[in-house]
């Protein structure tokens, strides 16, 4: 509506409130003077008053306030009165003085029931009861008083602002629900959503209690995205309240709910409830129950709302909404970066591939690259771009598990030969996903499979963990370990909500998980004898399911390779076995073992070989003795390495035999 036809309607508004309030002035005159039936020099004034009021309805664009919220709220023409008369006594200052004359108690110079059933016609008891729509709406307030007949009554201020044309948020309701701003780019799928909302809203929302849409996924600002969109389409504004500030208290939930349906009818507005950030509790399960009108519901796993009878108590859909495709987001980091994209040179198909964010990942990260990029240095957009993705993908997986800083190369690395090819072809993989998958096709022809998993197996200290860093340094991913002993609970289910929450959120970057000591929870598949034996079976399918699924890699490590079933191997695409290292892998790693800037002197790295540890030992070893060395001031030498050398064996509970350490000194 453009301002001057909100304008005049208001002023024309305002002039028919004023010609109704001076008819109800009129009646509580001619109550005052007695006059119903011998004061007939007062009844061409109410008559003039009526006349003028009618005038003022014609002469208004479209329905009054009083109208609509009559008319929303079904008031007979005795509670329009009533209404009339509290909102009376606050825009027009005779109102109280004629309500104390009436009264006859100058002490009573507001409106009651008792004067509200005295002087208007077609007076209804029940509009005093609580249900009745002017107290269950609230939109006359009973003060206290000797009786309910007798107790002051006043208009509720939002309500009396509405009347007079003026419509905000109520005060009541600030810092519990916000307006949602309607988005200035949608993805045309997301948009084909909103119109299957608006339609089904359309269709159903004069069924009672109103339509419940129950929109689902990892994408929390798309789905109120879509939401606004389609609440735009219907016309009415949509606002966000998180089911976090939802009272678990009975009265205050109840008192929350009334004041919101009035508010949404007032303002023509939906309610969306946020439960993103957890599990929904009974006091919003009941909230959504029991709320009137429009509802939007946002929730990562879909809702069961259900009426006490169990049997689903209002009309609902359940909408799945998914990241923008991998072509939408083209467009969309196409949009975000403008000039500058096609001086990535074809690089925004990789970060589509690995990054799967929404448009608020892709444009905070294009924001953040865009404000740092110095001048002439457009060379380095590439790298800066992906590591702001990194950046925006972290926020929800760092808060499960640690992520560890890598910084280990393939030089770092002594595997035999086989051993190192499996890794390299690991990398391949999932440098190459979006071209096998999506280009060539593969995807297409079958979803299924689609994930990258490897198994690390081998004794300790072999080298699995930095295998797993140097992938991560190699392909610039995050690396993530997770705790399968804290992931695994006891409780029938719990497994699988904390592996859901672990993959949905490592989801945005396609990090690199690294499932440590996977045997705890890999063994062999047990024989069903109880509930708990097909339970533990069910958390591993459901495990190697998500791997197959993930668009990152998942590394599966284990000191048992015997241990797993061969039936979950089979679903593992790569397996790769970390030896014992040998006297020359072992001489190798003492070469590579010290920074270049750690001093050393006469280190024999032949000698040092016969020790029979592997790698993880020997850097222990190495950084035992350059604090030994740095704490004499001298450089790293043999006898430095031989004491760290016992010390380490001593943790071990080995002896450290004479042939391993002659000649060292």
């Amino acid at each position: 509506m453009s301002s001057t036809v909100t304008t005049n309607w208001r002023e024309a508004n305002q002039r028919c409130l004023m010609a109704e309030l001076a008819v109800v002035r009129e009646r509580l005159k001619q109550h005052a003077a007695r006059t119903y039936e011998e004061g007939a020099e007062l009844k061409p004034a109410l008559a003039t008053a009526g006349q003028s009021f009618q005038e003022a309805i014609r002469a208004m664009p479209s329905p009054s306030a009083l109208e609509r919220l009559c008319s929303i709220f079904g008031l007979s023409p005795f509670e329009r009165e009533v209404l009339l008369a509290c909102a009376g006594v606050e825009l027009d200052s005779t109102f109280a003085s004629l309500c104390a004359t009436v009264q006859r108690d100058p002490r009573r110079s507001y409106p009651t029931f008792s004067l509200a059933l005295a002087v208007f016609s077609d007076a209804e008891w029940h509009a005093l009861a609580p249900t009745s729509p002017l107290r269950r709406w609230r939109l006359i307030e009973v003060g206290t008083g000797d009786t309910l007949t007798m107790s002051p009554l006043r208009v509720d201020e939002r309500v009396l602002h509405y009347l007079t044309g003026v419509s905000y948020l109520d005060a009541r309701l600030h810092g519990l629900v916000e307006l949602q701003v309607l988005p200035t780019q949608v993805p045309p799928s997301h948009q084909g959503l909103s119109q299957r909302i608006a339609d089904y809203v359309s269709q159903s929302q004069q069924a009672l209690p109103g339509p419940l849409i129950n929109l689902c996924g990892h994408e929390p600002i798309g789905k109120r995205a879509i939401a606004a969109v389609a609440c735009a389409a219907l016309g009415i504004q949509l606002h966000v309240l998180r089911a976090a500030d939802i009272p678990s208290a009975y009265t205050e939930r109840e008192a929350l709910a009334r004041l919101w349906e009035r508010e949404a009818a007032l303002s023509t507005s939906a309610l969306l409830v946020d439960v993103e950030e957890s599990e929904p509790t009974h006091a919003v399960l009941r909230f959504i129950q029991n709320m009137q009108g429009v509802l939007f519901v946002t929730s990562r796993e879909p809702l069961q709302v259900q009426s006490k009878s169990g049997i689903q108590s209002r009309p609902s859909i359940r909408i799945d909404v998914a990241k923008p495709s991998a072509t939408e987001q083209h467009s969309l980091w196409e949009e975000a970066l403008g000039s500058l994209a096609p001086r990535l040179n074809g690089k925004l198909d990789a970060l589509v591939s690995q990054f799967n964010l929404g448009i608020q990942g892709i444009h905070a990260a294009s924001e953040y690259v865009l404000e740092g990029l110095a001048e002439g240095q457009e060379e380095t957009l590439g790298p800066m771009l992906w590591e702001a993705c990194r950046i925006q993908a972290r926020s929800r997986l760092d808060d499960l598990a640690p992520r560890i800083e890598v910084a280990a190369t393939w030089k770092d690395l002594v595997l035999p030969e086989p051993q190192c090819q499996i890794l390299r072809e690991i990398a391949i993989h999932l440098r190459q996903r979006f071209t096998v998958y999506e280009q060539w096709g593969f995807a297409g022809k079958s979803s299924r499979g689609l994930g990258i998993s490897a198994l690390f197996s081998g004794a300790s200290g072999t080298g699995k963990t930095m295998a797993a860093e140097v992938l991560a340094h190699e392909l610039r991913l995050d690396l993530y370990r997770i705790d399968l002993s804290q992931v695994v609970s006891k409780y029938i289910g719990e497994t699988e909500k904390n592996l859901r929450r672990v993959f949905d959120a490592a989801e945005e970057g396609g990090a690199i998980l690294l499932f440590d000591e996977a045997d705890a929870l890999f063994g062999k598949r047990s024989e069903v004898k109880d509930s708990h034996d097909r339970y533990a079976n069910i958390e591993v399918s459901y495990l190697l399911q998500r791997m197959e699924a993930y668009r990152g890699l998942a590394i599966l490590t284990t000191n048992m390779k015997n241990a797993i079933d061969t039936a979950f191997l089979r679903r593992i695409r790569f397996i790769v076995q970390f030896p014992f290292p040998d006297v020359p892998q072992r001489a190798e790693i003492w070469r590579r073992i010290f920074p270049s800037n750690t001093p050393t002197e006469d280190l024999d790295v032949n000698k040092l070989a016969r020790l029979s540890l592997a790698g993880g030992n020997i850097r222990n070893i190495a950084l035992t003795a350059a604090f030994l060395a740095a704490d004499v001031g001298e450089p790293v030498r043999m006898t430095h390495l031989l004491r760290a050398a016992r010390s380490e064996y001593a943790k071990l509970e080995k002896p450290l035999a004479e042939a391993e350490c002659r000649g060292w000194v």
